[in-house]
């Protein structure tokens, strides 16, 4: 199995719920420093990069705000952790507000913040990632750099990470489950 550089950012919260199975859906409209303005699927294949920063405890379900310590902004850890990686497997753009509701029951943020993410842009879609998540046989530390930082989705690591060993949270069938279940409701 190969290694990789490719990562993407999200909240550490939703990182540990990824890992944990809680979830396999994030939610995107897209950073400010996105190509275009938009959101695009760079890679299929990512490590699973936590971030800090923009966490906030009232944006998630009770049973995840307790675990989020709000940080200064501009704030990173000296060194990240990186538990897992994940494949891609669905890409849906979402433009209406009921599918939103609907899809409340199978991720971690609250109505406040997929009403937020919906409503910033309007223009544009919500777009629904489903990742199929892997964790790694030994996290592996990765030294923070500013080329990490600000709001972007996309990173390359400067050190490459081996996949090799990686065992995936749901099998396969555990996992088509879950995707077929947020299709019919995308779909």
């Amino acid at each position: 199995m190969p290694s990789t550089t490719h990562a993407f950012k999200e909240w550490a919260v939703a990182v540990n719920a990824l890992e944990a199975g809680k979830t396999i859906m994030l939610l995107r409209k897209g950073g400010i420093r996105e190509v275009g303005g938009r959101f695009q699927v760079q890679y299929e294949r990512v490590l699973l990069y936590p971030t800090y920063e923009h966490q906030k405890p009232y944006l998630l379900k009770p049973e995840y705000a307790g675990r989020v310590t709000p940080v200064a902004s501009g704030w990173h850890p000296e060194t990240v952790r990186i538990g897992s990686w994940a494949e891609i497997s669905d890409v849906f753009c979402v433009s209406k507000a009921s599918v939103v509701d609907r899809l409340l029951p199978y991720h971690i943020w609250n109505e406040r913040l997929a009403s937020d993410r919906f409503n910033w842009k309007p223009r544009q879609p919500l777009y629904v990632l489903l990742l199929r998540v892997y964790r790694l046989p030994q996290p592996q530390m990765v030294s923070y750099s500013q080329e990490y930082g600000g709001c972007k989705s996309w990173i390359e690591l400067l050190q490459s990470i081996s996949l090799e060993g990686s065992l995936p949270v749901f099998d396969d069938s555990q996992y088509e489950q879950r995707v077929e279940e947020i299709r019919k409701i995308i779909t």
